[in-house]
């Protein structure tokens, strides 16, 4: 069965779900997510994303991003891609949201009503290597001078969220 995300308008009320690609292809504008989970030490948990993703792939990301499921919560469906992505799940509660639009490679534009959300875990990920090439913390600061002196390595939605005063959300 095909991935299915859900189409929204810019207020994020539903207008009805489209396959994923399709939506990806014509740049349709649907709800999204974007986790950032810290260690107690303030460190944000970065995901090198797998090369064979269908966008994005090789890039430095956010610790997991991905879109609700029709009749799934964003919460719901971000635990979710958390344990999938990752390999753990912890409490995460939405600090914002913003709607962008990016070109993101193989004729693909992410158009998102994206929900940023946080939540905290001291343990060791257990990415699946279908997903996430590579891991690491960082702290949140180190991760600013980073995007600044060589953003072509990073996903262009982690570029949005800390241009956004993003880094003071996030740590709110």
């Amino acid at each position: 069965m095909l991935e299915q995300v859900i189409l929204v308008d810019e207020e994020d009320r539903v207008l009805g779900a489209a396959e994923k690609l399709e939506t990806h292809r014509r740049g349709g504008l649907h709800r999204a997510f974007s986790v950032f989970v810290f260690d107690s030490a303030g460190n944000v948990l970065l995901q090198k994303r797998a090369r064979d993703k269908y966008h994005s792939g090789g890039l430095w990301s956010n610790t997991c991003c991905s879109h609700p499921r029709p009749g799934e919560t964003t919460v719901e469906a971000a635990r979710r891609r958390l344990s999938e992505e990752m390999g753990f799940t912890c409490d995460l509660r939405e600090v914002f949201s913003f709607v962008y639009r990016a070109e993101v490679g193989n004729d693909l534009v992410e158009h998102e009503y994206d929900h940023v959300l946080v939540g905290t875990y001291d343990g060791e990920p257990r990415p699946d290597a279908r997903e996430v090439e590579a891991w690491r913390w960082c702290p949140l600061g180190g991760l600013k001078e980073e995007l600044e002196a060589d953003p072509a390595r990073y996903t262009s939605w982690l570029a949005l969220v800390m241009s956004r005063d993003g880094a003071e959300r996030l740590n709110g």
